[in-house]
């Protein structure tokens, strides 16, 4: 299945029913009074996420999704039936935004979460809600309000914890086929990755995080070289960024001092909020190089990356060096990824804490506040 992470849709919510004008007549009954009864409420359209999704291709040609109008109402008081609500499954890390205003209508970040996009009419009102005593038998009724209608722009970043960066052919995909249970494309040829792949990688028992590798990343993404940027917002999510560079590349021109440069200049150019990310320096196809000169390599590269001023200065907060092929580091770089993760994540809420947002203690907590005070 092809890989869409934007679409445009329009929702138009339904129309509520016109109440009526109704008076009971019936058999021995001439004057039995107003019974038009109200009109229906319109029918709503929610989005729902669904961890089960993916991809927003279901959007990409189904553009216009419309609800049924609520029924007007009848008589012998009887009110016209609602309409039937409608309900858009989006994957989870899908954001909806307001088309013509731009405006952020919902996150859904969670499986489960269910937000109205457009809410139907209400239904009129009947006659049977403005007899009185002075008016007993009123000819007026209100007609159905209009549903919401919006056109919607909607953007999936997918959720993970930690995403992988480099040029193509770094080395990105062998490295999340070696550690989780995803299986990318993998070739010797670059940009073998053409749309975001996530893998969880599993530590050990009850522990395991989500790690998310997208197509690589060139000089000039900015002016569209490549692929562009189109992938970066998927690492928006995450809490540290792998920076991936090929330690041994087959070009004799490559220099991946540069090009390790080049990959950060881009990101400050697509949001400096990313770049200020926790990014860890991955030095990747450490087998191709000698055992006896890894050591080397590596000191040499580092030492030429940290010089440089203003802009070409790169803060390196660890640097790892591992083979993606044979595996070599990469237990003992998920390990301490692991390790960063729980030291970062929020605490979970303890029984005490959620009784106290329940409001199943709080007038115990307001009586020992009181008492402090006395």
């Amino acid at each position: 299945m092809k890989f869409f992470d934007e679409a445009k849709i329009e929702v138009i919510a339904g129309d509520g029913g016109t109440g009526v004008v109704s008076f009971r007549r019936e058999k021995f009954i001439p004057r039995g009074g107003p019974d038009g009864g109200d009109g229906g409420r319109g029918g709503s359209i929610f989005a729902l996420a669904d961890r089960n999704i993916n991809t927003l291709v279901d959007y990409r040609y189904a553009r216009k999704h419309m609800a049924r109008d609520g029924e007007r109402g009848r008589g012998s008081d009887q009110y016209g039936a609602a309409g039937e609500d409608v309900t858009l499954r989006m994957p989870v890390g899908t954001m909806v935004f307001n088309a013509d205003t731009g405006e952020l209508i919902a996150d859904l970040t969670e499986h489960g979460q269910k937000v109205v996009l457009a809410k139907g009419g209400q239904g009129g009102l009947g006659n049977i809600h403005f007899k009185s005593s002075t008016n007993r038998a009123p000819k007026q009724s209100t007609p159905g309000t209009p549903g919401e209608a919006f056109n919607l722009r909607l953007e999936l970043k997918v959720l993970a914890d930690v995403g992988l960066l480099g040029l193509p052919n770094a080395g990105k995909s062998t490295l999340i086929a070696a550690v989780s249970n995803a299986r990318p494309k993998i070739a010797d040829y670059p940009f073998t990755t053409l749309y975001p792949n996530l893998g969880v990688v599993r530590v050990s028992a009850g522990k395991s995080f989500v790690i998310a590798d997208i197509p690589g990343l060139i000089e000039g993404a900015a002016e569209g070289a490549g692929l562009g940027h189109q992938f970066l917002r998927h690492l928006q999510r995450t809490r540290v960024l792998l920076h991936l560079v090929d330690l041994a590349p087959f070009d004799p021109q490559a220099d991946p001092v540069r090009d390790a440069r080049a990959i950060v200049n881009e990101l400050r150019k697509y949001d400096p909020d990313l770049a200020a990310k926790p990014r860890w320096l991955v030095l990747n196809k450490i087998d191709m190089i000698p055992a006896d000169e890894r050591q080397q390599r590596i000191d040499a590269f580092v030492a030429a990356l940290k010089k440089g001023r203003g802009r070409n200065a790169m803060k390196i907060e660890r640097v790892f060096a591992i083979s993606g092929l044979t595996r070599e580091g990469c237990e003992a770089l998920m390990r301490d990824i692991n390790e960063y993760l729980e030291s970062v994540r929020p605490p979970e809420p303890t029984e005490r804490d959620v009784r106290f947002e329940t409001g199943q203690d709080a007038e115990l907590d307001v009586r020992g506040i009181e008492g402090r005070h006395d």
